[in-house]
């Protein structure tokens, strides 16, 4: 008995104990429970931050960008889908052996790639070899095309694959570069404007992005009917002022230019003297918007160079001694060179002069005396208010980041007679557009812009581009006055200025040469240390273009910039029809075009033809996809028009005779790179007539003068 008694008082003990520990270690988790759902703070952790970033999962998608047009409609900038390439390596990702899917011959993968690619088969297998489990090959396989993705998988190579993604697409590559400017991912992956009017539209062309919002669960699924979305807004598209006939004109002759001499810069802008639009605007060197390649500065010339402007600048002082009644063009003056009263020698380029001449003589023979003299007569203030009427010293205010103001800074009388001819001071090509539109519009200034309309996604017009109106800066007599001795510049100055006209259209310009500042101070003194340029407007008669031209430190002689503006100004007058004299019997003559897009080949050709319009057709396809020109643009009998069709097999047409500029419209209608050697009209091309055409290799074109 007693055993068990003990027995008893011993498990009795121990359940007491028992259900003692078990009450404390219960009281603990009470408390803890307690604190948890009393704090949001627990172990240095923020438990709602910590729940909501658990549950809930936010993406955002992002808004689609907005294109960029041409004023005939025609795409210069869109979104496209591109492709990485990328090898799977390791072995786990194959699963049977008779369907690898990792890279199984590395050196024939290698050799497959290359070409395509554009890398060396030796560095495609060295990124295959390395020890990783998948790899990009890179730089070739990024941002490939949809084509050659294509072209990638018919290869049918293991292991090889692609990841998706958007970039911006430039068709015509390096054309207006500076004025469309790039854009590019983010770190975030959006595409974001980098310069030009990609960057100062950013905001309007990337649009808004939406999201899509939702709860999940401990295992990371999306829990029912908690999703939220935002849709993105696509971006508004932009439609430029510039009209392509133009732009590839100056292109082309700035492109020669740049290829047959050295030089450190130049540029060819034209406006609409009326309007204020820009129609063109080239600058060399300029770079491919798709890789950014060539690029040696950030700047648009029109907008962002300021420099002395030289002799261009005498049309605005002289006009400013007309407008004060101060001037008398039969009276003469002694050329050569003047001293001021500081002992400050001014001479003429030639130094010594043409003896006396009348101060209408002294403006076609660009003289700096007989500018002195004018300039000395105004006085600062008044020669400095006329430039300031004109628009020197400020922004213009045209839609392109980074515009300079330019520099009117002169008071002392040798810095007055050293801005009377464009000595001193600093203008911009842009300012220079819409000081030239006064002689457009009886002494009018009109201002510069460069985007004819913004279109949102909903099809509304939310920008428009318009014609206005700045200041009077001169009285028509004085205009009239103005642009007559502007003529006589080219056709009754030195004979060899002659050679700036074209000869279909007649013009009206100053020439200019302005010595380069040095860092040190003064002027370089090098033989081809000098700042040249042409500016001017056409038709002489009824002015509807103002264009200006300028180059920097250009290793050539005058007669190649004589060639460089004629040869630019009479292709614009052709292709504008500013040649043309329009007649009753011609106006029946002039064909507005249809869409034809979607279109029978067959039927479209008909009606064209039965229109006296020449088809071009690009493609073996049986319907229209795009064509040039577009709807509604207006042609003359004879004009060519280009069809695509959804046919891939583009042959070559039969180019001989066709003007560079219409060949050139084709190469970029089409998407095809081109080399130009010579001027004039084409006498052959590397590809001949009917031979299908590779994309992969430029087009040579040979011109010849006809």
């Amino acid at each position: 008995m007693k055993r068990k008694v003990k027995y008893g008082i011993s498990m009795h003990i121990n359940l007491k104990i028992t259900l003692i520990i078990f009450s404390f270690l219960f009281a603990i988790v009470v408390a803890k429970l307690s604190f948890v759902v009393l704090s949001n703070d627990v172990d240095g952790i923020d438990l709602r931050e910590f729940a909501d970033n658990r549950n809930t999962t936010k993406q955002t998608i992002y808004a689609s960008r907005g294109s960029i047009y041409d004023v005939n409609g025609d795409e210069l900038a869109k979104n496209v889908k591109s492709y990485t390439v990328i090898a799977y390596l390791s072995s786990s990702r194959t699963k049977n052996e008779k369907k690898p899917e990792h890279v199984i011959d590395k050196t024939k993968t290698a050799q497959s790639l290359a070409p395509i690619l554009n890398m060396s088969e030796e560095y495609i297998e060295k990124l295959l070899n390395q020890n990783l489990y998948q790899v990009e090959l890179g730089p070739g396989g990024r941002g490939i095309t949809e084509a050659t993705k294509k072209q990638i998988e018919q290869l049918e190579l293991p292991g090889i694959s692609f990841i998706s993604s958007t970039k911006r697409f430039y068709k015509n590559k390096s054309y207006a570069s500076y004025l469309i400017g790039y854009a590019r991912p983010n770190a975030e992956g959006e595409i974001t404007g980098g310069m030009g009017v990609e960057a100062y539209f950013d905001d309007k062309l990337k649009g808004v992005n939406g999201y899509t919002e939702y709860q999940q669960d401990a295992y990371g699924y999306p829990l029912p009917k908690t999703q939220i979305t935002e849709d993105a807004i696509k971006g508004s598209d932009i439609y430029l002022t510039i009209d392509n006939n133009i732009q590839f004109v100056l292109e082309n002759v700035l492109t020669k230019l740049k290829n047959e001499h050295s030089l450190d810069w130049a540029q060819f802008s034209v406006m609409d003297a009326k309007t204020g639009e820009i129609k063109g605007s080239a600058t060399v060197p300029n770079f491919d918007l798709n890789t950014l390649n060539g690029i040696t500065s950030y700047l648009n010339p029109l907008t962002s160079y300021q420099y002395e402007p030289g002799s261009t600048m005498k049309i605005f002082s002289f006009m400013a001694a007309i407008e004060e009644g101060i001037y008398d063009g039969t009276a003469e003056f002694d050329s050569g060179s003047i001293t001021l009263k500081d002992g400050t020698r001014i001479r003429d380029f030639n130094r010594t002069g043409w003896g006396k001449i009348s101060y209408d003589t002294g403006f076609s023979y660009s003289s700096n005396v007989a500018a002195t003299k004018l300039g000395l007569a105004l006085g600062v203030g008044k020669l400095k208010d006329f430039y300031e009427t004109c628009g020197f010293g400020k922004k213009t205010g045209i839609s392109l980041p980074a515009e300079s103001e330019g520099v009117l800074n002169f008071n002392y009388e040798s810095e007055l007679a050293n801005a009377s001819f464009g000595q001193g001071i600093a203008v911009t090509p842009v300012q220079m557009l819409q000081a030239l539109s006064s002689f457009a519009n009886d002494g009018v200034m009109v201002k510069p812009y460069i985007v004819s309309k913004m279109v949102d996604a909903k099809g509304n017009v939310i920008l428009q581009g318009e014609r206005e109106e700045l200041n009077r800066i001169a009285s028509i007599t004085t205009i009239e006055r103005m642009k007559k001795m502007m003529y006589d510049v080219v056709y009754n100055g030195f004979a060899y200025n002659k050679g700036y006209a074209p000869s279909n259209v007649t013009i009206a310009g100053k020439t200019g040469t302005a010595q380069i500042a040095s860092d040190t101070g003064g002027y370089m003194t090098g033989e081809y240390d000098y700042i040249k340029s042409f500016a001017g407007f056409f038709p002489y008669e009824n002015p509807q273009y103002v264009f200006y031209f300028s180059t920097k430190r250009l290793v050539s002689s005058s007669a190649d910039i004589m060639k460089v503006v004629s040869s630019a100004i009479g292709e614009i007058a052709k292709v504008m029809n500013l040649s043309e004299v329009i007649s009753d019997t011609d106006v029946s003559k002039i064909i507005s075009l249809g869409n034809y897009i979607s279109s029978s080949v067959d039927q479209t050709v008909a009606d064209l033809e039965k229109l006296k319009l020449k088809v071009i057709i690009l493609g073996d396809g049986k319907y229209v996809v795009n064509q040039y020109p577009l709807k509604n643009i207006h042609v003359l009998e004879g004009s060519k028009v280009y069809l695509l069709t959804n046919g891939s097999n583009i042959v070559m047409p039969d180019v001989v005779g066709w003007s560079a500029n219409e060949l050139i419209r084709f190469c970029n209608f089409i998407g095809l790179s081109y080399v130009l050697n010579g001027y004039g009209t084409v006498e052959k091309t590397n590809i001949e007539k009917g031979a299908s055409i590779n994309f992969d290799k430029p087009l040579e074109i040979y011109l010849k003068n006809s």
